[in-house]
This record gives structure tokens, C-alpha cells and sequence, in this order.
């Protein structure tokens, strides 16, 4: 159930990698050896200072070739609907629900209510409703979620470690004459942006009505940050349980997200449940995915996420209280939901529930979801 994951993408924290690339230990400047724990790891934390957040980048993009080559091998098979990857895309749908109901249906961002406008139908989160934003998608694969973003309308920007699945994501978008494409790929480290690209240029199919626009980088999530780059949307889906060091792959993808942008997160919680779903069925009974893939102590339990964005990511000074729990939760900043499997429709599904309760904390226990916006001033 958990091999949505499994095989997602594991992109370094300096990496964006879909193929799961681990980077080694790095030094950040201004961190410190204390800090909260990450799993069974300890967090390198910055500076207690407000000002620890917008330190200095890091400047390290060093990759585990091995964990490149291993999921590389893998890249072929991205777009079998049965293969490898195939719960992968029955999870896609709800992923893309989970990030319409964080991006189209905040409530900071509704209409104001007027006698004459209350009965018109609400048209948020319908059609393309990304028109207009940016989005990054670190660890694309073979571009699973990117190329649904840039169907919504997003200008998206898919950036992996493995220049295998680069090459398999643009082979597969370059087929599809009403996706708008940007066939260009740029080399690892590369920091060459296109935001404009598609407002001036036609695809190779001729395309250029289409909102949104789509390109593929072979680069990491630090080269991005390092380089300025900025978006409405970041999401990271299956990596942050790959990265060696968690806490730099989470302050640099926040350190990336827009004034009044979201940060979209999916990953796997450290519980017996998990370790049940994700190691001991998926990858020995099962063989759903390569045996090796996870690291039991690199997976992070939701309350660990939500604690690290508060002390160590700008806390509530950074990011938005959500409005359904702000009287809950005093110390902790997001939300983590529950995507649990079901077996028998074969289909991936959000777990609802109130906050605190057990029932939420039930369906938190193996794969979940993470979001939190980022305050406009």
C-alpha cells in the first residue's frame, strides 16, 4: 500500500530526484548540532535567531551515484500503467485532490460575499485552476504529477537528479500534442529559467493556446534556491523519507515557496504500521517495489514535520496558522492528512477526521500529506 512511495522519487535534499537520491551529510551555514529529531535522526538546526532562516544557502550538491543508478534502472517504466510505478498513478488523483483543496479552496483566498453575488456558482478549483501559478515539482520521475499541474494550467517546472528519468519525462510529454511542452532539458546544476518561455513560444505541437507551460530540468532543489528561483506551489512527493539530511532539504524547499505560496509534501510516518505496509509487504512479501528501497529510521512521523516547520523553518512568523486547528496546535505549523489505500476499489483516498483526534491519527500512520502556506507580508 505504501508503494506509492516506495518508488516516488527520492530526490536529495540537494537533489530533486523522483529516483530516490540520497545525498550525503553536508554543512549548512549557521547549523548547529542540536536541534529536533527528524525519525531517528538528529536535525542539524540553524541558529535560534529570527534571522536563521534566510541564512546563507548551502553550497553542497554532492549524490549518491548508487542511488541514482538504482532507481535510473527503473525509469522505462514510469509510464506502465501495471509496472513498477503503476500504484504510483492510481495515488496521482488523490495527490492532485489534496493539492486542489490546499491551493483553490483556501479560505483566505475567497470571494467576498455580496447579496448579488450569493447565488453564483463558486468556480474555484475548476478547469485550470493553476492558471497563473508557478510550480515546482522536486523528483519528478518521468513526470507523473507535473504533466497533470501543467494540464491544470500551471506553469510547472519538474526538476530530477536521474538524467534517465529527465529523459523519459520529456520523451513522454514531447508525445502529447496537447500538453504544453517546453522540450528543452537543462544539465545538473544548470539554474536557466523559462518562466516567460511559453508566453512568447509555441510547442513543438503548435500549442501555444494552452494555459500553463511544462520543462524538465536535470538539476537539484539547491541549484533552484541558490539561483533565486521562486513559485507559488512546491510540492516534493515521496522524498523527504530519502534525503540524508532531511532538514536542509526542508528549509530549502521552504526557503523557495512565494510569498502567499503553498509547500505540498507527501511522505511516510515511523510507525509499526508502516514498517508492516512499506518493508515487510510491499518490498519482501510482496515485491511492489525493489527490496532496499525505504530506511525505517528515515521516515518522519507528521507531529516530528509540523514541529520542525514551527522551531526551525521561521514558525509562524514564515508560515500561516491553518484556520482549523489554530486553537489546537500552538507550536506546530501545517497540516498532515492521511492517503490511505483501498484494496478492494484500488484506489488511494484522503483520510478525513478531526485534528487531534485518534481517528486522524489512525489514518496519519503510514503515507500522509503536508501542506502549509506561506504568509503574504
Amino acid at each position: 500500500m505504501k508503494r506509492a512511495s516506495v518508488v516516488l522519487r527520492t530526490s536529495r535534499s540537494s537533489l530533486s530526484n523522483s529516483t530516490r537520491s540520497r545525498l550525503s551529510p553536508a554543512s549548512h551555514p549557521g547549523s548547529s548540532s542540536s536541534g529536533p529529531f527528524f525519525g531517528q535522526q538528529t536535525i542539524r538546526s540553524l541558529s535560534s535567531s529570527s534571522k536563521a532562516y534566510d541564512a546563507a544557502p548551502s553550497s553542497f550538491t554532492t549524490i549518491n551515484q548508487s542511488e541514482i543508478s538504482h532507481f535510473s534502472r527503473l525509469s522505462s517504466q514510469w509510464w506502465s500503467p501495471t509496472g513498477e510505478f503503476k500504484l504510483l498513478h492510481r495515488m496521482n488523483p488523490t495527490r492532485l485532490e489534496y493539492i486542489r483543496q490546499r491551493v483553490a479552496f483556501d479560505e483566505r483566498d475567497e470571494p467576498e460575499w455580496t447579496y448579488a453575488g450569493r447565488k453564483q456558482a463558486d468556480t474555484r478549483g475548476t478547469g485550470r485552476w493553476l492558471q497563473g501559478k508557478r510550480c515546482l515539482d522536486v523528483g519528478c520521475g518521468g513526470g507523473l504529477l507535473s504533466e497533470s499541474l501543467a494540464r491544470l494550467g500551471g506553469d510547472v517546472v519538474g526538476v530530477d537528479a536521474s538524467e534517465s528519468n529527465i529523459t523519459i519525462a520529456n520523451l513522454h510529454a514531447s508525445q502529447d500534442p496537447f500538453l504544453p511542452y517546453k522540450p528543452v532539458s537543462s544539465p545538473l546544476g544548470s539554474t536557466t529559467s523559462s518562466s516567460s518561455w511559453f508566453a512568447s513560444t509555441t510547442t513543438s505541437a503548435g500549442s501555444s493556446s494552452i494555459p500553463g507551460s511544462l520543462e524538465y530540468r536535470h538539476t537539484s532543489a539547491e541549484a533552484l534556491r541558490d539561483a533565486g528561483e521562486k513559485f507559488d506551489v512546491v510540492c516534493a512527493m515521496e522524498v523527504l523519507e530519502h534525503v540524508d539530511e532531511p532538514a536542509e532539504f526542508m528549509r530549502c524547499l521552504g526557503e523557495m515557496v512565494k510569498p502567499g505560496g503553498h509547500l505540498i509534501i507527501s511522505t511516510i510516518s515511523r510507525t509499526p504500521l508502516a514498517r508492516l505496509l512499506t518493508l515487510t509487504m510491499a518490498e519482501d512479501v510482496l515485491r511492489l517495489v525493489s527490496p532496499g528501497t525505504h530506511t525505517y529510521s528515515k521516515f518522519v512521523k507528521p507531529s516530528e514535520l509540523r514541529r520542525f516547520v514551527y522551531s526551525d523553518m521561521g514558525g509562524f512568523d514564515t508560515w500561516e496558522p491553518e484556520l482549523n486547528a489554530a486553537d489546537v496546535r500552538k507550536d506546530e505549523v501545517g497540516e498532515t492528512k492521511g492517503i490511505v489505500y483501498d484494496p478492494l476499489g484500488g484506489v488511494w483516498r484522503l483520510w478525513g477526521g478531526a485534528v487531534g483526534t485518534i481517528s486522524r491519527g489512525l489514518g496519519e500512520g503510514c503515507n500522509y500529506m503536508f501542506g502549509a502556506r506561506k504568509r503574504v507580508g
